[in-house]
């Protein structure tokens, strides 16, 4: 496919399974798991190191100890125990949840949450309650309701293949499903609070690009929820130094508020491809890679760098802890880089040790069994379902872009940068998509490993 590189299960891979199968259960036969230490997520202390991965080369594969096979979740769903209690319409969001289930398989969804997982999630949940409105009037769920509705979600979630745990991945709690501290929830005050009709023309339909550095549909729900947020009182007529910070609280809940009405107004899908283009502004521009102690490459690649091979292996090291945490996008990768070079650069490394060891932007992202560094969309974008060909979703393999090295007296590039040249859908090459194609369909292999090593860690 020209956008990029869908990663799939087929049946002409049943016989290296089973030969993957049998090699993984000789290999638990005759090794304890400490032969698996440096393959699995584990925490060490700040001078210890996963086993070296060169970033200029794919890593080695490693081998999982089971590979269930993807279509079990969704060809045998479970029939959700719901609460009873719950007046949200879930059948009317049938679509929108079979959407998040798929985007938030249990497998994958450790490894998707920052980029596609919990903006859904997070999505599912506003819409929800904005699409309730129409019936209730309400845009928040009393703190009663919300417990047993959260749980009714997750519920059928997991009944479609979703992990167990989302909860914890995503962060979710029944506060949001309320109104929390945003002093409106009311439809009709709402709409005589603010100007609905400005705040409907601004974001019905926004452009995924153009929005993050325009911020027209931005700007129209914070000035909303600025307004909603003086509802409750006058906050300069309060004492002490928490105004500020209680003030901030509440236009963010009251954000939370007008992005349901958003929701009731536009038909779910819409609502979803608005949220998750509004949610993925603020997803670009983080980092969200954890960095450990970096004591032993400031040793190797200080002075001067005087030892570029003694450098380059410490570099490498330290770069494989980066590609056992998750998948990223390409933007994301940018600001990896940016964050990785400033705080080198506070070690005293001035040299650019990216160009030095050959460090790519696609070195930041997750490495695995086939998967060379793979740079997700920086646009929204959503993993899919094939009876057939299981759980696919586009990956970038092929964008070798260098990772930048940041000058100190520059700013950090931003996406709104005319003159950067990274793609918003990865592209590949005519040379290399027929190889990728041909071989990354063992992906399922990936999800089973990787929940297995995280699994393992706890």
């Amino acid at each position: 496919m020209s956008a990029g590189v869908s990663l799939k299960h087929s049946i002409s891979m049943l016989m290296l399974e089973l030969f993957m199968f049998f090699a993984c259960f000789h290999e638990c036969l005759s090794s304890s798991l400490d032969h698996l230490k440096g393959y699995l997520l584990t925490e060490r202390g700040a001078d210890a190191f996963l086993p070296e991965i060169t970033p200029s080369a794919a890593p080695e594969p490693f081998l999982p100890l089971l590979a269930p096979s993807p279509l079990s979740p969704f060809t045998n769903s479970t029939v959700p125990e719901l609460s009873g209690l719950c007046m949200l319409n879930f059948t009317a969001a049938q679509s929108l949840m079979s959407m998040t289930s798929i985007d938030c398989w249990a497998a994958f969804a450790p490894l998707l949450a920052n980029v596609i997982c919990c903006p859904q999630l997070h999505a599912t949940l506003v819409i929800l309650v904005g699409q309730s409105s129409k019936e209730t009037g309400l845009l928040a769920l009393n703190r009663t309701l919300a417990k047993p509705c959260l749980s009714d979600i997750e519920q059928v979630l997991t009944g479609q293949g979703a992990g167990d745990n989302l909860k914890q991945i995503c962060s979710t709690h029944p506060s949001n499903l309320t109104e929390a501290s945003c002093p409106v929830k009311d439809v009709d005050e709402f709409e005589n609070t603010i100007n609905s009709s400005e705040l409907l023309a601004s974001c019905e339909k926004i452009d995924p690009v153009k929005e993050c550095c325009d911020q027209l549909c931005q700007g129209a729900i914070s000035k909303a929820a600025t307004r909603l947020a003086f509802k409750a009182s006058d906050p300069l007529s309060m004492d002490g130094p928490h105004v500020l910070p209680e003030l901030s609280t509440r236009v963010n809940d009251c954000k939370t508020v007008v992005l349901r009405w958003l929701a009731s107004k536009l038909d779910p899908y819409h609502a979803k491809e608005v949220l998750r283009g509004l949610t993925n502004c603020n997803v670009n521009k983080v980092c969200p890679l954890v960095f450990p102690n970096m004591r032993h490459v400031a040793n190797s690649c200080g002075n001067g760098t005087s030892n570029q091979t003694a450098c380059c292996d410490a570099m490498d090291s330290y770069v494989s802890h980066l590609q056992k945490q998750a998948l990223i996008t390409n933007l994301q990768a940018l600001d990896c880089a940016t964050s990785l070079g400033l705080k080198l650069q506070k070690y005293n490394i001035t040299k650019n040790v990216y160009s030095l060891c050959h460090i790519s932007l696609k070195d930041f992202s997750l490495q695995g069994w086939f998967l060379s560094g793979c740079l997700l969309p920086s646009l929204p974008s959503d993993a899919t379902f094939d009876k057939f060909s299981g759980i696919s979703f586009i990956c970038d393999l092929n964008d070798n872009i260098p990772a930048p090295w940041p000058s100190l007296s520059l700013l950090p590039a931003s996406s709104c940068n005319k003159t950067l040249r990274i793609p918003a859908l990865p592209a590949t090459t005519n040379a290399q998509s027929g190889l990728y194609n041909e071989y990354v369909e063992v992906y399922h292999l990936i999800a089973s490993s990787m929940a297995i090593m995280m699994l393992l860690r706890f």
